[in-house]
């Protein structure tokens, strides 16, 4: 047992605290508590998308998906919208984990740490027909929901960021003389075929196989180093 509390009859016989001592702290874990809840409740919620969609989604399917009551959930959170919008962040933030992950893997490399991403875009749980489910529920919020709006806007303009990065350590030094690139402009058009390329085969995906979407990307990225570099068009 945690603690290491003795036995027998002298752990029920002690005196009561004196007056102005200290409480026990309290254990780690309860502090913890009303993150774990929040989480669980995000988590109920992207389950309730997938099963229910947007129609169907309330208050209600959440709490009995989590197991909690209504109340618990209105304690958590002050609205439906600001709870749905949550979940959007934490699933946009676990798929791009996984990406980063990948990232995290790959050789030292810039071209390396780039493919990873670029591959990591096209393999499961990407590709699963769930995850296209959720996102097409998010989306179909995104014009009535000012805080769908705000998590959307700072998840891709850190997505574009983390591309941005990325590129810039790829065209590290190959820049050559009167040649310039907006690595911004850069990353949104990168981001834009990848969307494009992920959602086409989502939608059809006997048209192309992932290893092709790949292909597609990686002679863009390809395109734009020997622009850099002033060198002609493959």
């Amino acid at each position: 047992m945690k603690g290491g509390r003795g036995g027998g009859d002298s752990a029920h016989r002690r005196a009561p605290a004196a007056a102005g001592a200290r409480l026990p702290r309290t254990p780690r874990f309860e502090r913890q508590l009303p993150e774990q809840r929040r989480r669980a409740l995000i988590e109920a919620t992207i389950a309730s998308l997938r099963r229910y969609g947007h129609e169907g989604l309330s208050i209600r399917t959440i709490s009995a998906a989590a197991g909690v009551s209504v109340g618990l959930i209105n304690h958590h959170f002050p609205n439906k919208d600001e709870l749905v919008a949550a979940a959007y962040r934490h699933f946009n933030s676990e798929l791009v984990g996984g990406m980063q992950a990948a990232v995290a893997r790959a050789e030292n490399t810039p071209r390396a740490r780039l493919r990873a991403f670029l591959e990591a875009s096209f393999s499961p749980p990407n590709l699963e027909a769930d995850v296209l489910s959720v996102w097409v529920v998010f989306w179909g919020l995104y014009r009535h929901s000012p805080q769908i709006q705000r998590v959307h806007h700072e998840t891709y303009e850190d997505y574009v960021r983390l591309l941005r990065g990325m590129l810039s350590d790829l065209l590290q030094g190959r820049r050559s003389r009167g040649s310039s690139i907006d690595l911004r402009l850069a990353a949104i058009g990168l981001t834009a075929l990848l969307d494009g390329l992920w959602l086409e085969w989502c939608l059809e995906p006997g048209t192309f196989r992932p290893a092709e979407a790949l292909e597609l990307c990686e002679a863009w990225v390809d395109s734009l180093v020997r622009r850099l570099a002033g060198e002609p068009s493959a």
